[in-house]
């Protein structure tokens, strides 16, 4: 089919998104990227990147650029929530260019997004924003993009990275709506110059206790302290997605826990309050020349810290796969026959890794 020349229209500037852009838009197709929100910005996340997610920006021409706003851990290590006692420490720093061959590196998400913004611009990808999609119509030709704000694009084909809440899949894949997990996550950012000592000297970790976790990593050569706590819970009631909570309820939530991780979340003044979903797998990750990528088809918990990684992957096997194939159609079916296998395995380690973390079985 030959990408070259095609008319690509991509849902979403997160990773996978803006990933894809620029992987098809190297082989020479005419791609646009819409974005629902007036402006990117992210509220205190951090995002991990494998070694795996490292070669698909490499790939992408992007390493240098990426390179120097990642930090690089060491190692993490696994910890008590009683005793703050090491459990387990995994080698990242040099055991991963050892055995992998590429880094694994930890960014503000922000600064990710803004060098895949940049390196999909040099390719010759317009990104769009303020755009958010009313409709996506197939049509005999190509695929026509109804925008709330009234206007309207056609493509020879569109991808859906738009996400667990993805409104592509709600409209054409007769998907159920997004389910809760029973899981929330409080995040946030702490200025490393009034972070506590423990949390400074431990670098990177995990720790665990029952029905719950924090992960703790720094960001930015060190100037900034990311923290992700998870917690079981029933239900979720809030309406917005992400929601500004009182750092009294995340202390509350994790009463009882000592070192390092308690005397961080005793420094927190501003944290937000996510719900975890996920949705039943799809019988398919296509329809005709709509189809659907990242955590639109396949979420991940973030247990495992691969779910940018996984993003990534896909954006380099559909820009592939489509360049190849004989039409649009058989591009696709290609991608999720490569894809599907490896990211359901990832799927399930990652929810493996959460029952591990809370302390349940395996």
């Amino acid at each position: 089919m030959a990408l070259a020349g095609r008319k690509v229209a991509v849902i979403g500037a997160g990773v996978g998104g803006l990933a894809a852009a620029t992987a098809m838009a190297e082989r020479d197709a005419e791609v646009e990227v819409f974005e629902q929100a007036p402006f990117l910005s992210e509220v205190g996340a951090g995002v991990q990147v494998g070694p795996n997610g490292v070669a698909v920006l490499e790939a992408l021409g992007m390493r240098d650029d990426a390179e120097h706003l990642a930090t690089i851990p060491e190692d993490i290590v696994l910890r008590d929530w009683r005793s703050d006692r090491i459990v387990a420490r995994i080698g990242l720093g040099d055991a991963c260019i050892k055995r992998y061959g590429r880094p694994y590196w930890q960014f503000h998400r922000a600064d990710l997004l803004s060098a895949l913004m940049a390196g999909a611009s040099e390719v010759g990808v317009h990104l769009r924003l303020d755009h958010r999609v009313d409709a996506v119509t197939p049509r005999d030709d190509g695929v026509t993009l109804q925008f709330a704000n009234g206007a309207e694009h056609i493509a020879d084909l569109v991808v859906a990275a738009d996400g667990v809440r993805s409104s592509v899949r709600a409209a054409h894949f007769a998907s159920e709506p997004a389910r809760f997990t029973g899981h929330v996550a409080w995040r946030g950012l702490i200025d490393a110059a009034r972070a506590p000592a423990s949390v400074i000297s431990q670098g990177a970790s995990v720790t665990m206790g029952p029905g719950r976790h924090i992960v703790i990593y720094p960001l930015r050569d060190g100037h900034l302290i990311n923290f992700v706590a998870v917690e079981e819970r029933p239900d979720w009631t809030i309406d917005g997605w992400t929601e500004p909570d009182d750092p009294e309820n995340l202390r509350r939530a994790f009463a009882g826990w000592e070192g390092a991780a308690a005397d961080l979340l005793a420094t927190v003044e501003e944290t937000f309050l996510w719900g975890l979903f996920d949705h039943p797998p799809l019988e398919t990750w296509s329809k005709g020349r709509i189809g659907l990528l990242g955590d639109a088809c396949h979420p991940m918990l973030p247990f495992l810290a691969q779910g940018a990684t996984m993003a990534l992957e896909d954006a380099w096997v559909l820009a592939a796969e489509l360049d190849v194939a004989e039409d649009v159609e058989q591009g696709w079916l290609a991608y999720e026959a490569r894809r599907r296998p490896r990211a359901t395995r990832v799927q399930h380690a990652a929810a493996r890794n959460g029952r591990l973390y809370h302390l349940g079985p395996r």
